[in-house]
């Protein structure tokens, strides 16, 4: 499979036997199930670690757990960024284009963490 439209064959024989591979595995989970399943006493209702559960199954949650692993979320991402960069700062002639740049999106996260503390986002209540 050699020349300009061989790799296009390739990609078209894989992507022929994975729909060859997903449409056998549905058709042998629907001869191999059973034809009327069992439906035991108990089988749909809730379970809570081995407690009968109690009250409603709707529950409030404060948004300020999802802002805490949103500013979790961005820092970690930072941090990944952060690596990449000390790598190629030591390069030579990448130094002060380097950090200039770092310092710039280094500038924007804090500028968004200064700004949810002036709002009092982070503020535990």
């Amino acid at each position: 499979m050699t020349g300009y439209l061989g790799s296009y064959l390739t990609l078209g024989l894989l992507l022929l036997a994975g729909v060859a591979f997903f449409g056998m595995a549905f058709s042998a989970n629907r001869l191999l199930r059973p034809a009327r399943p069992a439906e035991p006493v108990g089988k749909r209702a809730s379970y809570e670690c081995g407690l009968d559960p109690v009250g409603g199954d709707w529950a409030q949650v404060q948004i300020r757990y999802y802002v805490y692993a949103f500013f979790y979320v961005l820092f970690a991402v930072e941090a990944v960024f952060l690596f990449p960069w000390a790598v190629v700062f030591d390069r030579p002639g990448f130094g002060v284009v380097t950090v200039v740049e770092m310092a710039v999106f280094v500038g924007v996260l804090a500028l968004g963490i200064l700004y949810a503390w002036r709002k009092n986002v982070l503020r535990w209540s």
